[in-house]
């Protein structure tokens, strides 16, 4: 018979593990290196996405240049069009809105990207493991907006190589590469709503073309002031005039006036529109 020996210490329950904890910022981290080696090793959305703003700036400025540039206020409204100033002047002018462009362009390789993973059940797996959930979503925005910053850079060196001569102080320009990460910043959101919100990879291409799109009914390619009344007011009114307008008033040396406050009060409320969006579609449908 055995008996129980009370003396013996007890075996105490081995203490609970502390529950994993996900840190968010090194998860985006990991996450960003992720979609960077996703950019690197499928290189033809980056390339396609510079490529296209650099056919635009070429086609604008050496094929209509000529004449929209003498067209744009101050040019004077002589019989002859003097094509060589002409070109010039409108170079000077849509250098931003091709910028811009380069950027809304972005959204539809992160658009892409993120329909690609949930079709091939990628986000689903990121759900079952322990990492953060916000750092998924926050892989593909980083991600994208280092794209739309280089991708801008890139743009910018070509039309300095064609004769844009930009007038910014060192100030300026510090602005100049804030204000595009914060535009690329907003947009990367909306572009990671989009492809969550699209029903295939096909339509998550296409839907955020829309941004591309809202540069051309603004300033971006002539002053808003050339439009039909209810055309200017929409333009006006739309986020991407006064990037535009902030940004060549920014490489131009002039001041920019309420288009910087306007720019960043429009890259919040895009930011958070795309997060809440993106945030409430991953919730529903990260599992298909």
């Amino acid at each position: 018979m055995t008996t129980l020996d009370r003396s013996a210490p007890s075996r105490s329950p081995r203490p609970a593990r502390p529950p994993h904890r996900s840190h968010v910022i090194a998860d985006s981290v990991t996450m960003l290196q992720r979609n960077l080696l996703h950019m690197v090793r499928y290189p033809g959305l980056s390339l396609f996405t510079i490529l296209g703003p650099v056919v635009l700036l070429l086609l604008f400025v050496f094929v209509l240049g000529g004449t929209l540039g003498a067209g744009l206020p101050g040019a004077g409204s002589g019989d002859a069009v003097d094509g060589a100033g002409g070109r010039d002047a409108y170079l000077a002018y849509v250098m931003p809105g091709i910028l811009i462009v380069t950027i809304a362009g972005t959204a539809g390789g992160t658009a892409t990207t993120v329909s690609m993973d949930l079709a091939d059940g990628i986000t689903a797996r990121f759900r079952t493991m322990a990492i953060s959930r916000a750092a998924v979503l926050a892989g593909h925005v980083l991600g994208n907006t280092l794209q739309g910053v280089l991708a801008a850079l890139l743009v910018l060196g070509v039309g300095l190589l064609i004769g844009f001569r930009p007038g910014a102080s060192p100030l300026g320009w510090l602005a100049v590469i804030g204000l595009v990460t914060l535009v690329a910043f907003s947009v990367s959101w909306l572009g990671v709503a989009m492809g969550m919100q699209a029903r295939s990879v096909e339509t998550a291409s296409n839907l955020p073309l829309v941004l591309t799109f809202l540069p051309l009914l603004g300033s971006g390619f002539v002053p808003t002031a050339s439009l039909p009344e209810g055309l200017r007011v929409v333009a006006e009114l739309q986020p991407f005039t006064p990037f535009t307008e902030g940004l060549r008033a920014l490489l131009g040396g002039t001041e920019p006036g309420m288009t910087l406050p306007l720019s960043l009060g429009w890259c919040v409320v895009l930011a958070v529109a795309g997060y809440i969006w993106s945030r409430a579609l991953y919730e529903r449908r990260s599992v298909r």
